[in-house]
């Protein structure tokens, strides 16, 4: 149903509070600033007003006689999906803000109401509403059209069109990305592309922070900086990656390793933009965009307590799904091409590409280690072949001979789950390269295209651990 707006060429916002004070108060700062307000002092007014208008922003209070605004955030959905919900709590109903932005809320704000914070919020929607609407007719493009290449990242399937459509989209604002991905998957080039495809942002500063690489207080020390004599080892001042990153963007990759008392320091940078060094009391002020990343499920760590919350959705702004190599077979044969070529001129030899067999091989790998291993098998090829065409033979022995095939019907002929049947060949996979290195996870992980963590996981997971350390003392 056509809902007209009240000011056609401006934002409409519409406030809904019981506390006149309140709703005066707020409503005055929002008219100085430009926008066009109108109040309601209860859900059922809003509604009735939501109904008849089209709203550009929802503010309200969550305690309120009758229907509080959790339900009228529900009902808002139902009758405008778009329109964004801002909800204004005090202290004690935090909790229920939270839970209220898992229904569609996009941002809380807690009372008494800072007048730029508010601003700054409606400020954020409006920048990506107008993004949205000036990339409508690039979206509608790009979804004729296929690339092979968006900047350092390459793939033509489906899956990587709708990534590259999405980072077009966020670049030019300044939200928040959380990127999931398994590893090896290309995380990494995702967070630069978003930060490159802003020509205004380019030059600004891009700093990449491994967190799982890092223990709790050299990560704190890393990313906040210290003062000298902050802890044992702190023999200088040292200024921290938030404030290199100012003006610029932050991409901390692995952000499940953050310590609660980590995830906490994180949300008041989100929040507020301010931090402390270790070891000193003095607030630095900091404008940075963080892109963080994960292999792990957030949510799963959440129901675990070892993940705040609240730091998800303020995290979660904007999620990017990267897919596992094995669901995107189609980019196999030009990422192989893509490294040929790299590997090639860096080792000064001419391989103009593979066999046919060869790329049967590569497209039948589960590839475990995604694009990373990918990479590595191809550049090991490229280092071994005597010919300018790369063979089977090139490979490493478990490449050659598949079992995905043979591990989908068990012993007695019984159907195994994928999952089952994905993983059986991985756990082959991973004991023939530990074999061909002796043991050593080092060398296994470099092999593999995977960090040597992810490889301890896998190998607790399929039981490997006890096989593996007789061979492994002394290696790593």
């Amino acid at each position: 149903m056509f809902r007209p707006k009240v000011d056609s060429n401006g934002t409409h916002i519409l406030v809904v509070d019981d506390e006149p004070l309140v709703m005066r108060s707020l409503s005055e700062v929002l008219t100085l600033s430009g926008y066009t307000v109108s109040t309601a002092s209860n859900s059922e007014d809003a509604l009735e007003l939501l109904k008849k208008y089209t709203m550009d922003v929802v503010i309200t209070d969550i305690k309120m006689p009758k229907m509080d605004g959790v339900h009228l955030l529900k009902n808002v959905k139902i009758i405008s999906p778009d329109t964004p919900v801002i909800l204004m709590t005090g202290f004690g109903s935090i909790e229920n803000a939270v839970e209220a932005m898992k229904n569609g809320a996009y941002d809380y704000i807690t009372k008494p109401i800072v007048d730029s914070e508010v601003k700054i919020i409606i400020e954020r929607i409006m920048q990506q509403r107008r993004l949205i609407d000036e990339n409508i007719k690039l979206k509608e493009e790009l979804s004729l059209t296929h690339k092979e290449r968006f900047h350092d990242i390459v793939g033509k399937s489906l899956k990587m069109q709708k990534i590259y459509t999405l980072v077009e989209a966020i670049a030019t604002t300044r939200a928040t990305v959380l990127i999931h991905g398994e590893s090896g998957t290309g995380k990494h080039l995702i967070a630069h592309a978003i930060h490159k495809y802003n020509e205004k942002e380019r030059n600004k500063p891009f700093v990449e922070v491994s967190c799982g690489a890092l223990s709790e207080t050299l990560l704190e020390s890393e990313l906040f900086g210290h003062v000298k004599g902050a802890y044992t080892g702190a023999i200088k001042d040292r200024i921290g990656r938030f404030e290199l990153a100012d003006g610029g963007s932050i991409f901390l990759d692995e952000i499940d390793a953050f310590s609660p008392a980590l995830q906490v320091k994180l949300l008041r940078v989100l929040q507020e933009g301010e931090l402390e060094k270790v070891g000193d009391t003095n607030t630095i002020k900091v404008d940075v965009r963080v892109i963080a990343a994960t292999n792990h499920n957030l949510e799963e760590l959440i129901a675990q307590g070892k993940f705040r919350q609240d730091l998800y959705y303020r995290l979660n702004i904007i999620s990017i799904e990267v897919p596992p190599l094995r669901d995107r077979r189609e980019d196999i044969e030009i990422l192989a091409d893509e490294f040929i070529k790299k590997h090639s001129k860096h080792l000064g030899k001419k391989i103009d590409g593979f066999s046919r067999a060869a790329l049967a091989v590569l497209s039948n790998c589960p590839w475990p280690g995604n694009v990373r291993e990918l990479e590595n098998v191809i550049e090991r090829a490229v280092i071994l072949s005597k010919q300018t065409i790369i063979s089977p033979d090139d490979f490493p022995e478990y490449l050659q001979k598949p079992k995905l095939a043979a591990s989908v019907s068990g012993d007695n002929g019984d159907r195994l789950k994928l999952k089952q049947a994905l993983a059986n060949p991985e756990k082959d996979i991973i004991v023939n390269v530990l074999a061909s290195v002796g043991g050593s996870r080092n060398e296994a992980a470099k092999i593999l295209g995977i960090n040597r963590t992810t490889l301890y996981k896998k190998m607790c997971k399929f039981g490997l651990l006890e096989a593996n350390k007789a061979t492994d003392r002394g290696r790593n």
